[in-house]
């Protein structure tokens, strides 16, 4: 487990690292999806391929140690978090909330709301509303939010 009084950095992935990525991915999201049935790792790698994009994605690494990873899109309106995963030997030690502080930064700055899907059964879902997020709708297999931006000098 990664020395937590390190600092989170956000290292920019390349193209080459998505086998990599997909990995993280997997073996965060493993428990969750297994948990209602869907844990089918090809499927795993073909949603991630089909978004993937190594501009808008970001190891997540604590004392050089790649620990998860972040994709944040720009999307004119709003910024979309498709991805934060955090290895499970590193989830539950605010790796996540300084990862999301960091967003947060960035779209308060810009004045955009975030938006984020939830996997209905994880515990992702409580992460979010504890850091801001209202529940907007679900479809059959997940649970979206928003957060909206909080401008300079805003007290809420």
């Amino acid at each position: 487990m990664p020395n937590q009084n390190s600092p989170v950095t956000l290292v920019l992935a390349k193209q080459s690292d998505l086998d990599n990525l997909v990995a993280i991915r997997i073996e965060a999201m493993r428990e969750s999806l297994e948990r209602v049935g869907r844990f089918d790792p090809v499927r795993a790698r073909e949603r991630f391929l089909s978004g993937f994009e190594a501009r808008n994605t970001h190891y997540i690494e604590v004392s050089g140690e790649r620990v998860g990873f972040v994709v944040a899109k720009n999307n004119h309106n709003e910024i979309l978090l498709d991805h934060l995963y955090v290895r499970p030997s590193a989830q539950g030690s605010g790796i996540g909330s300084v990862v999301l502080t960091q967003i947060f930064k960035v779209a308060d700055a810009a004045v955009l709301p975030i938006k984020v899907g939830a996997l209905k059964e994880s515990a992702s879902n409580r992460f979010y509303i504890r850091h801001g997020f209202q529940f907007v709708e679900s479809s059959e297999f997940d649970n979206y939010y928003v957060r909206q931006s909080v401008p300079a000098g805003d007290t809420r």
